[in-house]
């Protein structure tokens, strides 16, 4: 393969990624693409060496890829005192006591659009349940109602179809940014109306907290909201479906995970080394850097490979093989700042939903692995995967035993089943 006929951006290479990484990584680590002057770099050290120098390789690529759409500033875009007072306050609705609340969220939704399912045993776990899944949930954490998640999924694709798009035509960023629009002119009369009346939901959080002694502008408050939307909705599909790949694919390790729900915890972390939803983390250039031999010009974007990253054989041994035993990934430390994988990104502006994204997928899971008996891919399916900077599967139709009881209610932790 000739690294001048080779690009990231053919059909070939999104059929199966997995099949490159390993020629990038030896023979064109940091791979410069001229169709849209940008950088891939492929290698974990260099992966994790612009994603920690935050003064080399800076988050304002997002000034054009993100805000347009955001309808204000991005967290990830933030520095100093402001990223840090920000950041926490969005960390604090995903984490202890409110995280909590969000579990029985999250099991309550699950139940609703699973249960009528459940007497077919038939389900594609991507469009029957996944994506309706993510926009649901964080419709109930943000106090928004449920009736709208048609119009809200549908503003979102198009907030993240500019997001995550390395070549976006004129007609399609104005569809894009006319969702966006639309979305926005959702949200403000909601935020304003929570400022005069706030409850217990993450808007209401947003609206009363302050930074600097002064509370949020609407601008501000609405960038959040839709920052944390499309956070926590665009992988979240992608993720479970994924995880259920992976178990199925491996009916050995599926089994003991039926045995021990405990090991939920390692098959995601696992999954999301292996199969990042995230494949792509933009950065620019500050300065001429010198990455793996090749000199990336100051003014450059700089597209981190996580995929490719996470299947690095210097950083973990097999890199090609999902084992929810691999010794050299770390659970504990996989949904923390001390992740050895790279699917949150790492450094100051790792995903900050990583604990909510555990709870999320873990008890989702624990909840579907026991009402999925004997589960299978349905006979004739095919599987496949799309998108380069997020990628997932398409659809997983799958197969189990009817079941003509309905949903088991526990109230409390992941693994409650």
């Amino acid at each position: 393969m000739a690294e001048a006929r080779f690009s990231v951006l053919s059909e070939e290479f999104d059929a199966a990624p997995e099949r490159y990484f390993g020629w990038l990584r030896e023979h064109a680590p940091v791979h410069h693409e001229p169709t849209v002057d940008a950088y891939f770099v492929s290698r974990y050290r260099d992966v994790r060496r612009v994603l920690e120098d935050h003064e080399a390789f800076t988050t304002e690529t997002l000034q054009q890829r993100a805000e347009p759409v955001m309808r204000g500033p991005v967290l990830a875009r933030m520095t100093g005192a402001e990223h840090t007072a920000k950041r926490k306050i969005v960390v604090r609705s995903f984490t202890g006591p409110a995280l909590q609340d969000q579990v029985r969220t999250i099991r309550a939704n699950a139940a609703e659009l699973v249960t009528p399912f459940l007497p077919t045993g038939r389900i594609d776990l991507v469009n029957d349940f996944g994506k309706p899944f993510a926009v649901q949930v964080m419709l109930d954490v943000l106090g928004l109602d449920k009736e709208d998640r048609p119009r809200v999924a549908a503003w979102l694709a198009g907030v993240g179809e500019f997001i995550t798009s390395v070549g976006l035509t004129d007609e399609r960023r104005r569809h894009c940014l006319a969702l966006a629009l639309e979305l926005e002119a959702h949200l403000v009369p909601v935020i304003e109306q929570r400022r005069r009346h706030p409850g217990t939901d993450l808007i209401s959080t947003l609206c009363t907290a302050e930074f600097d002694g002064v509370a949020m502008t609407t601008r501000d408050v609405t960038a959040l909201v839709v920052n944390v939307l499309v956070a926590a909705v665009e992988p979240a599909d992608k993720t479970l479906g994924l995880l259920f790949r992976h178990l199925i694919d491996h009916p050995e390790q599926l089994a003991q995970v039926r045995r021990d729900p405990a090991l939920l915890s390692a098959a995601v972390a696992e999954t999301l080394r292996l199969t990042p939803p995230v494949q792509l983390v933009p950065r620019l250039a500050q300065h001429d850097t010198e990455l793996s031999g090749t000199v990336v010009p100051a003014g450059a974007t700089v597209f981190c490979m996580t995929g490719a990253a996470n299947r690095d054989p210097e950083a973990f041994t097999a890199p090609d093989v999902f084992d929810l035993h691999r010794p050299d990934l770390g659970t504990a430390r996989s949904f923390t700042a001390a992740a050895r994988h790279l699917a949150f990104g790492t450094g100051l502006h790792q995903c900050v939903g990583a604990a909510f994204a555990r709870a999320e997928i873990e008890t989702v899971a624990a909840l579907l692995l026991p009402l999925f008996d004997r589960v299978r891919h349905s006979p004739g399916s095919r599987y496949r995967e799309t998108g380069l900077y997020t990628r997932g599967p398409v659809a997983l139709p799958l197969d189990f035993t009817p079941v003509h009881h309905g949903v088991p209610v526990h109230d409390g932790v992941p693994g409650q089943v």
